[in-house]
């Protein structure tokens, strides 16, 4: 019962695991041939970047015990038998039975990898205070027949709406087909002003170029266009961490990047965890050092449709 012991070569420094991984070459992605060792190996390399967008915040796992090709479930509360190094969260405004799943250090993260979490996603707040989001996200899906182009203009389109309201912004790929857009927080707007904002700028975004953007779900209006989604932005939503794999083909990893970059992409499962077990120094970069620094409240003022 190998344990995983591995260590992060970005840093410098490897995180010292105590969770023993049980069958740690099953392949989750077979494809390309990532095993459950792999991905305790990568995120080992992507804790310092990773662990301030996951530890000590509710998070909904996407298990998928036999890898890509098998059944998959969406966990949201915790379970029978799992890893002790998982956190029980109690929110307050749920039944007290239905327990959500935390984490708070790295034990805790390979804790997830045992349980063949192939996907994170955190909630916008945390437990410090579960009705004030620190974070806002639009969610860039295009629909078919969208370019890649498109979707990194609709992201600088974003962007500079943004800040013509003082909010810093920073990108991500999705790893999926997308690029998400993400707001770094100073905590203070409740959910549901943070909702009505990124709604009122999805939608006026989809106002002033409908041939471009959609800023409803329904799919029979997105052929070529591309949906804001801003549905993330309310209590209980989550979206898939900054350096979170992906249960896709390829093992993606929705990765940060800095705006500068863009144009060199070449779409959003661009990163994957081969790349980075076979580069790990180029971890060394990052592009969001300034993401918690950017800190900036959503204000009753912003909400006005006055503010050209």
């Amino acid at each position: 019962m190998p344990t995983a012991k591995t260590s992060p070569a970005g840093s410098g420094k490897e995180p010292r695991g105590a969770v023993s991984l049980t069958h740690p070459e099953r392949v989750y992605w077979p494809d390309a041939g990532i095993t459950k060792q792999d991905l305790a190996d990568y995120y080992a390399i992507a804790w310092p970047r990773i662990a301030p967008f996951i530890i000590d915040r509710p998070l909904a796992l996407l298990r998928c015990p036999e890898g890509i090709g098998g059944p998959r479930f969406f966990q949201k509360n915790t379970w029978k038998g799992m890893n002790a190094h998982i956190l029980t969260l109690n929110d307050p405004m749920e039944n007290a039975d239905a327990h959500l799943i935390g984490i708070h250090d790295f034990d805790g993260l390979m804790g997830l990898v045992q349980s063949a979490a192939l996907e994170i996603h955190p909630w916008g707040a945390s437990p410090d205070d579960w009705e004030k989001p620190d974070e806002l996200i639009i969610d860039l899906d295009p629909g078919d027949g969208v370019g890649w182009h498109a979707i990194i203009t609709a992201a600088r389109e974003v962007r500079e709406r943004l800040g013509l309201f003082g909010l810093a912004a920073f990108v991500k790929t999705s790893g999926g087909k997308g690029l998400h857009v993400v707001v770094p927080l100073k905590p203070g707007a409740d959910w549901d002003m943070a909702k009505r904002f990124s709604q009122m700028l999805a939608r006026e975004m989809a106002s002033d170029s409908p041939e471009r953007y959609v800023a409803t779900i329904s799919k029979a209006k997105r052929h070529g266009k591309i949906l804001l989604d801003y549905l993330r932005n309310q209590r209980g939503a989550t979206s898939v961490a900054p350096y979170s794999t992906r249960a896709r083909a390829g093992a993606p990893i929705s990765m940060p990047v800095a705006w500068a970059e863009l144009d060199s992409l070449t779409g959003s499962a661009q990163f994957t965890v081969s790349d980075i077990l076979g580069r790990p120094a180029s971890f060394r970069t990052d592009p969001w050092k300034d993401f918690h620094a950017a800190r900036r409240p959503i204000t009753t003022a912003m909400l006005s449709t006055d503010h050209d």
